[in-house]
């Protein structure tokens, strides 16, 4: 197994081995979704599983109006449809690879669309990290940096405008865990389950102190990191933490929550001189005690939910154990097919 460059895997490690952190460049409108009171995403999804046409495998631009776009791949048929939303600064094809480059077909997206259909799409501004450099985003540059709410609204517009139908069984890694949650406050109509890929949690924060929380900050600046003009760099605690605490119940729908259980931030690692002076081992080791604290917050919102703690994996879950991510999947696809209307 080929390992990733060390500047690949040091850049890697600022996006945040952990909560990848923080905000979106994406502007748009949406209104919440209408449901029958009572009714499970879940219930709704069982009845409706099956009822939609092949859909051909898509690749490419989907006009949103107002002169933007956005980059979306779509592959395999079935139902629900998964959609696979990348952490911070990640384009789609950040699901379409892991650990080891000589085996593509055993990444998440090209699994998953072997038992349904699976989509994948670039927010303006993501980058993917080469050997020779970046990437940028396939979708249009946006001026202005958004909040994850913005972000779930954006998704909203692409789907639709995309003629995806629904419903949905979204899987958000880091950053894209605030992302597919609220999109599934929005619209529960439209989501039959959740897989949270060490999803960021709004209480990520309260394990730290000020002086702690002001480093989390600076270790997910991308500006600080080397990236591309136009890479998401908005704050944690003014992007985030504020739109998911007043965030609706979320939908009665099944939900796995996946938590990294490897932390890179070793006495041996942090004293190799690859990071800045503010990353010390009080500060790691306090921000990893955080997370383990925040993931359990994460799972215990979700009343029945499924938590996998034993994950043989770090923050990209879905690098490391891509299996394990891809049997989440369909294990809450398979739940929705099988479960009878309520």
């Amino acid at each position: 197994m080929r390992v990733r460059s060390r500047a690949r895997r040091r850049g890697r490690a600022w996006r945040l081995v952990l909560a990848g952190a923080i905000t979106l460049v994406l502007l748009a409108g949406c209104g919440k979704s209408a449901t029958a009171p009572g009714t499970s995403g879940a219930a709704r999804a069982a009845s409706t599983v099956g009822t939609t046409a092949p859909r051909p495998d898509f690749a490419g631009q989907v006009n949103l109006g107002n002169g933007r776009s956005i980059y979306l791949e779509c592959r395999g048929s079935g139902s629900p449809t998964v959609v696979l939303v990348s952490g911070l600064g990640e384009r789609a094809d950040d699901w379409m690879r892991w650990n080891d480059p000589t085996q593509p077909d055993k990444a998440v997206f090209p699994r998953v669309a072997t038992f349904t259909r699976v989509c994948a799409y670039d927010r303006p501004g993501t980058t993917t990290a080469t050997e020779t450099g970046w990437e940028l985003s396939r979708s249009t540059p946006v001026p202005q940096l958004a909040t994850v709410r913005d972000s779930a609204v954006d998704l909203n517009a692409l789907l639709s405008a995309a003629g995806e139908p629904g419903l949905f069984v979204l899987v958000g890694h880091s950053l894209g865990g605030p992302i597919v949650r609220l999109y599934a406050d929005e619209h529960p109509a439209m989501v039959a389950g959740l897989v949270l890929d060490d999803g960021l949690s709004e209480d990520l924060g309260d394990g730290l102190t000020p002086a702690q929380m002001d480093s989390f900050e600076r270790l997910n600046d991308p500006s600080a990191q080397g990236r591309p003009a136009g890479s998401e760099d908005a704050l944690y605690s003014a992007a985030v933490v504020p739109q998911l605490r007043v965030a609706p119940p979320a939908p009665n729908v099944p939900v796995i929550v996946l938590s990294a259980d490897q932390w890179p931030f070793t006495a041996e690692v942090i004293s190799s001189g690859n990071f800045p002076a503010f990353v010390t081992l009080e500060f790691t080791d306090a921000l990893w005690a955080s997370q383990l604290k925040a993931q359990d917050a994460l799972a215990a919102k979700f009343p029945d939910a499924k938590h996998v703690t034993t994950t043989n994996a770090g923050h990209y879950i879905h690098h490391d154990n891509p299996q394990l991510v891809i049997d989440s999947i369909r294990e809450v696809v398979d739940r929705v097919r099988s479960e009878p209307p309520r």
